[in-house]
């Protein structure tokens, strides 16, 4: 996806957390920080923005994030209960009302025949009017190199954030 295109989900999400009043933290592995750099490059981000978390390693997952060391050796860093945490971990910390958490194999290598490369585990977390947070997660196969991964998993997890903000007006 062009950087234009990019550009143009960020600032209709911010317009949308403006509106709502929200700010938005990010806690991302495979896209090593993307997610964040992308809303941020938005000139007013500040308003809307409140952190990103690169949590590469697992160490950084638990040490940051409070993902348990025996999930993710039950689990391996991509997978589903490992993102949920990791989303729960993050939003916990900053307080935010929306929240998103990616974790997965950008290859070239890494990859198994159960977990490819190009899996990605998404994981948001949203909080209702009733003041009670909720987690939801989703998984993703991307086809392509390195860079064409991690530039969908960044366009999916916008587009993802800014239906949940829209939904939410």
């Amino acid at each position: 996806m062009a950087h234009e295109e990019i550009a143009s989900l960020v600032a209709a999400l911010a317009d949308a957390l403006r509106a709502r009043g929200w700010q938005l933290a990010s806690a991302e592995s495979c896209t090593g920080g993307m997610i964040a750099a992308a809303c941020t490059d938005l000139a007013g981000s500040s308003d809307w923005f409140e952190r990103g978390v690169v949590s590469y390693s697992n160490e950084a997952k638990t040490a940051l994030l409070g993902v348990p060391t025996a999930l993710l050796a039950q689990h391996g860093a991509v997978s589903e209960p490992v993102v949920r945490v990791m989303v729960e971990g993050v939003q916990r910390s900053s307080g935010v009302d929306l929240a998103v958490a990616v974790t997965g194999i950008a290859g070239p290598a890494g990859g198994t025949p159960i977990k490819p490369v190009g899996t990605v585990w998404f994981g948001f977390a949203l909080r209702g009017a009733d003041g009670a947070v909720r987690i939801t997660s989703e998984h993703r196969r991307f086809d392509g190199d390195r860079a064409q991964v991690r530039s969908a998993t960044v366009e999916h997890a916008l587009r993802s954030l800014l239906q949940r903000a829209r939904e939410s007006e």
